[in-house]
């Protein structure tokens, strides 16, 4: 099974337990139509069909992910060299 990249899953978790706990103080009440897209993204991605597994299997993914790689700067432009033209 494909799995999606861990930033990808990392930002449809985030959004979605933002969402359900604004959801879940409010009462309960249905969630947002933009909630049931991210839990129907999740349980595709996941390959479960409840978004509480979805969730606790994109936990366990993201934990077994590697670190995330550091962005280097970029070095500024120095002075250019001339281009010599050949004998």
């Amino acid at each position: 099974m494909l799995r999606p990249h861990p930033a990808v899953l990392r930002r449809l978790v985030d959004e979605y337990e933002v969402l359900a706990a604004a959801e879940t103080a409010r009462g309960p009440a249905e969630l947002n139509p933009r909630a049931r897209d991210l839990a129907y993204t999740l349980c595709v991605s996941t390959g479960t069909r409840d978004v509480k597994r979805a969730l606790e299997a994109a936990h366990r993914w993201l934990a077994a992910a590697p670190a995330p790689a550091r962005e280097t700067a970029v070095p500024a432009a120095g002075p250019r060299m001339p281009a010599t033209e050949p004998a």
